[in-house]
């Protein structure tokens, strides 16, 4: 038989397998982060008719005479080319950015996939809609997170705990050019109407002079408690502040380790040349301490609950500016503007929404405004992805020749980043699939032309003994 027959099958054969692949890209084209296959030929054996031989010296040598006998599939190699980004607005839906892979677990069997398309099952777990897989990551205990790799769980309803007000911050300004404030007795009822008072705020002349600021703060149990605080003139770049014990809530009181209690006092004293604070608060009558906070405030509640916090007067001593805006309370010609503006107690909340950032942090949103870290999804890299094993349902398991996973998080151990809301598209492109295809099928015909030209040839023999 001719050897050019058995080289054409074989050369019908590998250009109907690249047709199976072909096809195969082809109709994954939408498939979520399919990854494109290509299939490589490699020379089959070689007979060798006649051996190669060295020059005798007074003349050339000769080659070796061989004939190919076909060809072989050399490799199907996994093309993983980022595919382009598609926005979906789904927050369970992330795309990677990168050669990293997600990591998901079936039991104690590991895989890894590059199609984000994932969703919540009845626990609130993140799983691969495909099969169930679990997405793995770490989880965070109180917005900390832990270490160890396990299930991502999302449980919707889950609560966050009340916590109390431990800080409240200052800030805003206090107007310099009004007078200081007269606390005489303004009608003459003896030294109980004297003083900073009701009589004495009601006084035309001090109009201006004062100021209040409120805010509200949370005990153990996630009570709101309202606490005002008064400020008035007392002298030149000088202003005196109290907590007011009557503002606040019944049954609730000033504790009594509080310095000063019940009447809490510090003073603001402010440079001259800048009107930023120049000097820490008294508190009590003491002596000025080297900080720009008051000493621990105590509110004590119904049932034990009670609030422990400190006042933060100013964001840095000194009135010192951070990135160029001006901490804590200033004293400026101009509107008094000062406020209780912020505090880091909370009551109780249910989650209700998460988001997903570029590195992987899982973000809950709270009934009650709180976003507390809940997980970190993690990654997976590979020495050589193209090594992995398809397992189908858009996994991929190791192999001898892909080496071991190497975890890390997103731009944290690895480069990788994540996109959320979105999803990694096919990397099939159709325009090269349909000149693979054209190439495979004038391959496939030219082999058939060998096969026809090679039985002509053997008719031509049975033919001789006519």
């Amino acid at each position: 038989m001719l050897r050019s027959l058995f080289a054409g099958v074989s050369g019908l054969r590998n250009h109907q397998f690249r047709m199976d692949v072909i096809g195969n890209n082809i109709a994954n084209v939408n498939t979520v982060a399919f990854k494109s296959g290509r299939v490589t030929f490699k020379e089959g054996f070689a007979q060798l008719l006649q051996g190669a031989s060295r020059p005798p010296g007074d003349q050339g040598g000769t080659n070796p005479i061989q004939v190919g006998l076909g060809s072989l599939i050399g490799s199907v190699d996994v093309l993983f080319s980022q595919g382009n980004i598609e926005t979906t607005g789904i927050n369970t839906d992330v795309a990677i950015q990168g050669d990293a892979f997600f990591v998901v677990r079936k039991g104690a069997e590991t895989y890894y996939t590059r199609s984000g398309n994932f969703q919540l099952d009845a626990q609130g777990r993140m799983v691969s809609p495909t099969n169930g897989f679990i997405v793995q990551g770490r989880m965070a205990v109180d917005g900390v997170l832990q270490d160890g790799i396990e299930d991502i769980t999302l449980p919707f309803g889950q609560k966050v705990a009340a916590r109390a007000t431990t800080t409240v911050t200052m800030g805003g300004n206090l107007n310099s050019a009004v007078g200081v404030f007269e606390d005489a007795d303004p009608d003459g009822a003896g030294p109980l109407a004297g003083g900073f008072n009701a009589d004495t705020r009601a006084v035309p002349a001090n109009r201006g002079r004062f100021t209040n600021a409120t805010i509200g703060m949370f005990d153990d149990l996630g009570n709101k408690v309202d606490v005002k605080v008064w400020m008035w003139k007392t002298a030149a770049n000088e202003w005196t502040w109290e907590l007011d014990a009557a503002s606040l809530p019944p049954n609730y009181t000033i504790g009594a380790d509080t310095p000063g209690a019940p009447n809490v006092q510090g003073v603001f004293r402010f440079d001259p040349t800048t009107g930023l604070l120049s000097e820490s608060n008294i508190v009590g009558g003491g002596a000025a301490g080297t900080g720009v906070a008051s000493p621990n405030i105590v509110i004590e509640g119904p049932g034990g609950a009670r609030i422990s916090v400190t006042m933060n007067l100013g964001a840095t001593a000194n009135g010192a500016t951070v990135d160029g805006t001006l901490g804590g309370l200033t004293q400026f010609a101009g509107s008094g503007t000062a406020v209780l503006r912020d505090q880091d107690g909370y009551q109780s909340g249910t989650l209700q929404n998460f988001t997903i950032d570029r590195t992987g942090t899982i973000t809950g949103s709270f009934t009650n405004g709180v976003n507390q870290t809940l997980g970190q999804m993690v990654l997976a890299d590979f020495n050589n992805p193209a090594g992995l094993l398809r397992t189908g349902d858009n996994m991929y398991g190791v192999s001898g020749n892909s080496g071991g996973a190497v975890l890390g998080f997103p731009l944290e151990g690895s480069q990788s980043f994540l996109t959320s809301g979105a999803l990694e598209m096919s990397n099939v492109d159709l325009a090269q699939e349909f000149t693979n295809l054209i190439v495979a099928q004038r391959g496939f015909q030219a082999n058939g032309r060998v096969i026809t030209t090679s039985d002509e040839m053997l008719t031509e023999v049975v033919n001789l003994k006519r």
